[in-house]
């Protein structure tokens, strides 16, 4: 006998997490991170925007080399001289920055601004700027092959199930691999 097609409102879950396009990069990291879930919809008021997944935030922060502070000095290379006395109160990171001027922002200077852009990139920066705007939705009745082949064909891992506009759960590809091992499928 035959199996009706399993439609997606029994895979979905009805419990998303949603982001904000204003929360910052940080901010969606540790939503993401503590809800254990890998994407979320960005919402703005009750409408759905986009979506942000972990890849878009690590391609945010693989092409983004921080913004430098500028250095209050550039040290001048001249000829070499006689090698010059240790003194007690230089620091090694003072010594090893004045070697090199291409360093970026002055190690002593970032550490007295631990709160400074070098250091957190992702606080700096929000949701909005790294979500995807194309979103992807199907209807609760959708069957879940249909939803495989959305996916697979989008090239995303997770689909917004929506019904007359509104967002009422998510599938994800983890929902689909679950239904095949417990045989719903």
């Amino acid at each position: 006998m035959k199996r009706p097609p399993l439609e997606v409102r029994e895979l979905l879950s009805p419990d998303v997490v949603t982001l904000s396009p204003e929360d910052t990069l940080r901010d969606a990291i540790e939503v993401l991170t503590n809800r254990r879930v890998s994407g979320a919809p960005v919402l703005a008021g009750n409408r759905v925007v986009g979506v942000v997944s972990a890849t878009d935030i690590l391609d945010f922060e693989a092409s983004n080399p921080g913004v430098p502070a500028e250095r209050v000095d550039q040290m001048e290379w001249g000829e070499p001289g006689a090698p010059s006395e240790w003194e007690e109160a230089d620091s090694p990171a003072a010594y090893y920055t004045e070697m090199w001027s291409d360093a970026g922002a002055d190690v002593l200077q970032r550490f007295q601004n631990p709160q400074g852009p070098e250091w957190d990139v992702l606080g700096e920066h929000t949701v909005s700027e790294v979500m995807t705007q194309s979103l992807q939705t199907l209807e609760p009745e959708a069957d879940v092959h249909e939803a495989a082949a959305a996916m697979l064909a989008a090239g995303v891992h997770r689909l917004l199930v929506t019904q007359g506009g509104r967002l009422v759960g998510i599938l994800t590809m983890t929902d689909i691999v679950r239904a095949v091992a417990e045989r719903r499928l």
